[in-house]
């Protein structure tokens, strides 16, 4: 046998010819001087059955491989992106919002870009130690399970509300700021809340802290952070027909505003506000008691989000572009 190589484009068409010819993997393995279990390996990695094997396919993945690994030792070696690659990992950003962030950060300096891939990469390289485990667990979710279905309880009817079909066309394209979505997070066994409000174009997203779920209790908390806006920023909100909006004309008439509400168990409806909750629930999970969560703790993770560069907004972080909204008079 020879001294173990990688296996090239020829080697590969030459297992791939010998495969479609019928020839055993131990007379594949001799005739290339190579073990048969590296052939065997070649081929599990890179087809679901031995016939599907293509010489090409092959070398494309092993290629890609060899790319990521480069640019992995690169992240190992080049200490100072490694320290923000680490930093941005604990503040909660994935591999592609670094990736993205860095090219907006270092655009000329190509020793300070990485991809996400060799990220992932890079994290699972680690023994299984402290700072694994560290990294394993700012890493976000990538599947999350449906739960057994159960009885919907019936909601409180919402008495005199606006349809989300009456709310103006332009609030759908989203060229203008100041329209908004709300919605409770609840906690465990729906006994505490916390309520949020995410705005539709910026993304920009505001935890409010609740003393209570009561329909006062939160209409009462959303005019507080209405308040603090400015009235170009205020235009709409939109909600489902949770029961704790049943005061929804007092918050319009104190807060100034339109509340618009979606149709009953229509979700998609409110698709920012949605993919909003799945953030927070990242740091909060169902089974948490808010009563006993600080308004320090809430307003942490609120800037976490607001401060975490979006694909959506170009890798721009939503208090970014919120600023920058303000400045131009709430119109992109």
């Amino acid at each position: 046998m020879r001294e173990y190589q990688r296996l090239s484009l020829q080697d590969r068409e030459e297992i791939s010819r010998n495969i479609a010819a019928g020839i055993g993997i131990r007379a594949i393995g001799r005739k290339l001087g190579r073990h048969c279990s590296t052939i065997t390996r070649e081929i599990k990695r890179n087809s679901l059955a031995k016939l599907d094997y293509r010489a090409i396919d092959a070398q494309q993945k092993a290629q890609a491989g060899a790319e990521t690994h480069g640019h992995e030792r690169k992240l190992v070696a080049n200490k100072k992106l490694e320290r923000i690659v680490v930093k941005c990992l604990k503040r909660h950003w994935s591999p592609e919002q670094i990736e993205n962030r860095l090219k907006m950060l270092y655009p000329k300096d190509t020793n300070m870009r990485i991809t996400h891939e060799p990220i992932y990469a890079y994290i699972y390289m680690h023994p299984r130690n402290h700072l694994k485990r560290q990294l394993l667990k700012h890493l976000r979710r990538k599947h999350i399970y449906r739960r057994e279905n159960k009885p919907k309880a019936k909601s409180c009817p919402i008495q005199d509300y606006i349809s989300i079909e009456e709310r103006p066309q332009a609030v759908e394209g989203r060229k203008i700021a100041g329209h908004w979505e709300g919605d409770l997070i609840m906690g465990s066994k729906n006994l505490s809340a916390a309520g949020m409000m995410v705005e539709r174009t910026t993304r920009l997203t505001l935890i409010i802290k609740l003393k209570d779920k009561d329909t006062r209790s939160v209409c009462m908390a959303f005019n507080r952070k209405f308040n603090k806006l400015p009235r170009s920023l205020k235009k709409s909100l939109t909600y489902d027909h949770g029961s704790e909006m049943a005061d929804h004309a007092v918050l319009s008439e104190k807060a100034k505003i339109k509340v618009y509400f979606a149709h009953p168990h229509s979700p998609w409806e409110r698709g920012t506000s949605e993919n909003t909750n799945s953030l927070i629930r990242e740091f909060f999970p169902s089974g948490i008691d808010f009563s006993k969560i600080p308004t320090s703790r809430l307003k942490k993770v609120e800037d976490m989000l607001n401060d975490r560069p979006r694909k959506v907004l170009n890798w721009q972080t939503p208090r970014e572009v919120f600023t920058k909204t303000v400045a131009l008079g709430a119109r992109i």
